[in-house]
């Protein structure tokens, strides 16, 4: 089959399923709701599947149909995309955007740097996602996404930049501090009270412990409470209820106010590292390479 006859058919689905029925998709492509119905048909009868559960009540699709649908929105978003740059002589940065970030981080670090893209860009049109979850890039058609953890063996389509590693330091509030006394060595930290980050699935995140020059070790303590937002967390800690571990990104502005203290400044340690990511299919559009060398000139841990 010719591959235009592939096209045919695939903007009237998604605008049945957008729209969340024939007679509403009619409306919107100035069609009659015969002819919408007979292209779906034709679609239907060419990939050889049923694209729709249909009732007297409802519309809805089926499993090849839902998977059929997440597959056109990204071949129709590529087409407008590449006459968006057509119209941009394929210079300006122009067109869709979706970005993913990790929650806190992306909202306290990544989110300005982006609006300061996006205030430079105006034509650059952005779906922001936070989520802490490693999202498949491919899967969820994102372009790029920043990433704290993972390693430097990503799959084949995805392009990777690292950026550095955070810095996680021991720290507690002044009060906290003056009535558990002082805190010399890690053998007194079994005896504080700690406060830990809650993962989403229940477990709580270990603290990272490097004794001398031997390697990191992972350090369970036993919290006297376990927080599952990483703000909430640094509020727990001002409020003085004991001592955590943070990563210095997320109380920088803490410790200069003196709201919170490092101790056993001698076991910092080296966290997380963290990546800007890619697909490599979509690196050159100019949208996606203006963003990636804006965040790789000034993203920090």
């Amino acid at each position: 089959m010719h591959s235009s006859e592939r096209l045919k058919g695939l903007d009237v689905f998604v605008s049945v399923v957008d729209a969340g029925s024939f007679t509403a998709a009619s409306e919107r492509l100035n069609l009659t709701n015969s002819a919408v119905g007979k292209a779906v048909a034709r679609l239907e009868g060419r990939l050889g599947v049923r694209l729709f559960e249909r009732t007297t009540r409802r519309l809805s699709l089926t499993d090849a149909g839902q998977a059929f649908y997440r597959t056109c929105q990204q071949v129709l978003g590529d087409l407008e995309e590449a006459e968006h740059s057509l119209k941009a002589e394929g210079t300006a940065p122009v067109g869709k955007l979706r970005i993913d970030l990790p929650a806190t981080y992306g909202r306290m670090r990544v989110m300005p740097l982006l609006l300061e893209f996006l205030k430079k860009y105006p034509g650059v049109q952005p779906h922001i996602s936070f989520t802490d979850r490693f999202v498949d890039l491919v899967e969820d058609g994102i372009d790029l996404a920043v990433r704290i953890g993972g390693s430097d063996t990503w799959p084949t389509p995805i392009g990777y930049r690292f950026i550095g590693h955070e810095r996680r330091v021991f720290c507690c509030s002044p009060a906290y501090l003056a009535s558990a006394g002082p805190i010399v060595g890690l053998e007194a930290l079994p005896a504080r009270d700690a406060v830990v980050y809650k993962r989403a699935d229940g477990s709580a995140s270990p603290w990272f412990i490097r004794r001398n020059t031997g390697p990191v070790e992972h350090f369970h303590p036993l919290a006297r409470m376990a927080v599952g937002s990483a703000e909430a967390h640094v509020e727990a800690v001002v409020s003085g209820f004991g001592i955590a571990q943070l990563s210095t990104w997320l109380i920088e502005d803490r410790l200069a106010s003196g709201e919170l203290v490092e101790v056993l400044p001698a076991h910092a340690v080296e966290g997380l590292p963290l990546y800007l990511l890619w697909l490599r299919s979509r690196q050159q559009l100019p949208k996606v390479d203006a963003l990636l060398q804006h965040l790789s000139g000034t993203l920090q841990v």
